[in-house]
């Protein structure tokens, strides 16, 4: 069993906000666009293309806005910009390491902007490779379970299917994967009833520091918030564990 993270519960509940504040397009066209350029413009054959547009559709994002998002990634948007993928790795408060994917048309404004969160929230950026070695790519599958035995069962099922390991916790089973194994994984559970609530491919920190501490706790959410509130940011990662005592006082 690989150590837990409940940082992933706190992004889904961030999510609504991000919503609230318009950002929520913006995010899914970048990840679409990040996919079809990796993968290619079919979502048929393109496993993480079909995946981010799933997402994007339960957002109801608009058809034109997904289409569009496509074109830029295969690169048929002639009239768009030329976007650049760029991996920023840093530091931020209580020694927390973080790694900030960019999808951006100016790297300039990128670095700029991204440098300017670290350096005043008590972070800084890091050289390449200082960071990226803590983590790897992995696919997450969230199912909520009440039983022991039930998660049990269904892990195995996944397991049969390609996963790798599983974690139970607070009622919530997370179905670790190999990346190019998620999705026909993710078909397996479906065709046997099972829902998951959430299906992504993210960096996955392979150790975890435990956060005790309140007012550290908020001063690492609030430099992650800032990070993927950037125009130029797609998607911010957190080596960070917050203790459960912690996120229950700070839902209070």
């Amino acid at each position: 069993m690989s150590g837990h993270s409940k940082w992933s519960k706190i992004k889904n509940v961030k999510g609504a906000n991000d919503a609230v504040k318009g950002k929520i397009f913006t995010r899914h066209a970048k990840l679409i666009t990040i996919a079809a350029r990796e993968g290619g413009g079919d979502p048929e054959m393109n496993p993480l293309l079909r995946m981010a547009i799933d997402h994007a559709k339960a957002d109801n994002i608009p058809n034109a806005n997904v289409e569009r998002a496509i074109k830029k990634g295969t690169g048929e948007d002639k009239d768009g910009a030329q976007l650049f993928e760029v991996l920023y790795e840093g530091y931020g408060p209580g020694g927390s390491a973080i790694l900030v994917n960019s999808l951006t048309d100016n790297k300039n404004r990128a670095l700029t902007s991204i440098r300017t969160i670290f350096n005043k929230n008590g972070g800084h950026l890091g050289e390449s490779g200082s960071v990226a070695f803590m983590f790897e790519r992995k696919g997450i599958i969230r199912i909520p379970c009440d039983s022991p035995s039930k998660a049990e069962e269904q892990a195995l099922l996944a397991i049969d299917a390609g996963a790798d390991d599983f974690i139970f916790e607070d009622e919530e089973l997370e179905i670790i994967t190999p990346p190019e194994s998620t999705m026909a994984v993710k078909e397996v559970l479906v065709q046997n009833g099972i829902t998951p609530e959430s299906v992504e491919v993210t960096m996955r920190a392979k150790n975890h520091i435990e956060i005790c501490d309140i007012e550290m706790a908020q001063k690492i959410m609030h430099i992650i918030d800032l990070l993927e509130d950037d125009e130029d940011v797609s998607a911010v990662h957190s080596n960070v564990n917050i203790a459960k005592s912690v996120l229950e006082a700070m839902e209070a």
